[in-house]
């Protein structure tokens, strides 16, 4: 398995990461440093960042993209929180992708997410910016909890039966690029290509209950994603990092980088450690000195559900930093 990575803005040069399981791991230094010391609040201005490596680790397109009728953009859009905070797909990354494909391809473009009982995603995608997006590259933002789906039976290697699942019909019929963001989910493992997927997927038949780690690797197999991106430009790993990184590669390959990332053992992931299989698995980084980014990233999960989440005392921050309001005491953070 091979990643490939591109540093946003760093002296204007280019990184390249070879992974390969079942190697040794070598960890390496992109620029990084506290989020809000890089952050850009303009849409457009971090799009025009991010145009260079976007480019670098797209080109050529890939065929499977250039031949589809139509390309659907999975981000990680499972809540508003800002994107400063590294809790969800920059939707700046999105757009430069977007724009990306747009050039090198005739395909119809869609960007997709799905409602649930929480929020609805328009009102999500509305507070993250994608209506200038769907205006300015002519694509359309896809709700998957409102579209038609199908039943398919999935065989994973280790389990007996197949698991039925309920999979929107736009994950099925087009092509699909993943790009999620670089944090851990509620459980602690890394969300990933893999569980990014997996949200959008329910169990087929109705009273049945299929676990999130074998939902996600059902999702994974039956998908098949032509292209996925790791945003990891800012990060969250118990605090907002601005690691300023993209990576693309094998979906596998990128949840082994995203949870070495994260100080996890990809062990302790039983998902991930189904898909790589018995044996000691790690990664092999070339081309930038990917451990110092790991030694550089913090160490943390999502905090109890009862806890005012870090995500939202760094937006405060932040807004209090561009409008000069005060940020009210309970949402104080070091600044």
């Amino acid at each position: 398995m091979t990643v490939h990575s591109a540093l946003i803005d760093r002296d204007r040069s280019r990184a390249t990461v070879g992974v390969s399981v079942d190697g040794p791991v070598t960890v390496g230094r992109p620029r990084s440093g506290p989020h809000r010391a890089n952050w850009i609040p303009d849409i457009d201005a971090r799009m025009a960042r991010l145009e260079r490596p976007v480019r670098e680790l797209l080109d050529p397109v890939d065929e499977r993209l250039v031949d589809a009728d139509e390309i659907t953009v999975v981000p990680d859009v499972h809540y508003p929180f800002h994107p400063s905070t590294g809790m969800v797909t920059d939707p700046a990354v999105v757009g430069a992708v977007v724009a990306r494909l747009a050039e090198g391809t005739s395909s119809d473009l869609a960007i997709a997410g799905s409602s649930h009982d929480s929020i609805a995603l328009e009102r999500t995608v509305d507070y993250l910016g994608y209506g200038a997006l769907e205006d300015r590259f002519d694509c359309r933002v896809c709700d998957l909890a409102a579209e038609r789906d199908s039943r398919v039976a999935v065989s994973l290697p280790d389990r007996p039966k197949s698991l039925e699942l309920s999979v929107p019909d736009v994950l099925l019929d087009t092509s699909i690029v993943v790009v999620p963001t670089l944090r851990p989910d509620e459980a602690g493992p890394v969300a990933g290509v893999m569980r990014t997927l997996g949200r959008h997927v329910e169990a087929g038949l109705e009273g049945t209950e299929v676990p999130a780690n074998k939902r996600a690797r059902a999702a994974l197999k039956v998908i098949d994603p032509s292209l996925s991106i790791l945003d990891a430009t800012t990060a969250f790993a118990g605090e907002p990092f601005a690691a300023r990184t993209l990576f693309t590669g094998e979906a596998i390959a990128l949840d082994t980088i995203g949870t070495t990332l994260l100080g996890r053992d990809v062990n302790d992931d039983d998902a991930l450690a189904a898909e790589l299989g018995p044996g000691k698995s790690s990664v092999r980084v070339t081309g930038c000195d990917f451990e110092e980014l790991r030694d550089r990233v913090p160490s943390g999960g999502l905090p109890p559900r009862t806890s005012t989440h870090p995500a939202v005392s760094a937006a405060y921050g932040l807004y209090a930093m561009v409008s000069g309001d005060a940020v009210p005491p309970q949402l104080e953070v070091d600044r």
